[in-house]
């Protein structure tokens, strides 16, 4: 028989194993010689409440290495900034404006919600004339230091 005798079939596919789950059929494809591999789940049919100790160690390091939140203002520092804010007769809104903040970033500092930025509290230091940082605060502030 010679090449041009030879029968071509177009189309054909080539028979590839099928993955399935149900046991008839993984059964069908080891008789048939296919590879078949098979996971086993971890946690089938076991009870969610009792799972292995390993998650309970891993939450148990995670909270010895968690770091602590950070600092606060003061409340000492809310209740300076709102005396002396009541004293130049200033809302919220307005001091905020004249140090260039967020109305909320001055709402935070006098309730004691925020978190301390050495650059705001020196603006509102110098808009207030008051000290809110370090020792003494909601002392007034003097003019500058004399030689």
């Amino acid at each position: 028989m010679s090449e041009w005798d030879a029968q071509v079939v177009i189309g054909s596919k080539r028979q590839t194993p099928k993955v399935t789950k149900k046991d008839s059929d993984l059964n069908a494809a080891r008789r048939s010689g296919a590879v078949v591999a098979t996971d086993k789940k971890t946690s089938s049919g076991a009870n969610k409440a009792r799972q292995g100790t390993d998650h309970q160690k891993i939450a148990k390091l995670d909270r010895e290495n968690e770091v602590a939140p950070p600092t606060k203002v003061a409340p000492s520092v809310g209740r300076a900034m709102a005396a002396a804010r009541g004293d130049l007769k200033l809302t919220q809104k307005e001091l905020a404006q004249k140090v260039n903040e967020k109305p909320s970033v001055m709402q935070e500092y006098e309730s004691g919600k925020a978190i301390p930025s050495p650059q705001i509290l020196g603006k509102l230091e110098r808009a207030l004339g008051v000290k809110l940082r370090g020792s003494n605060i909601g002392e007034k502030l003097g003019g500058p230091k004399k030689s």
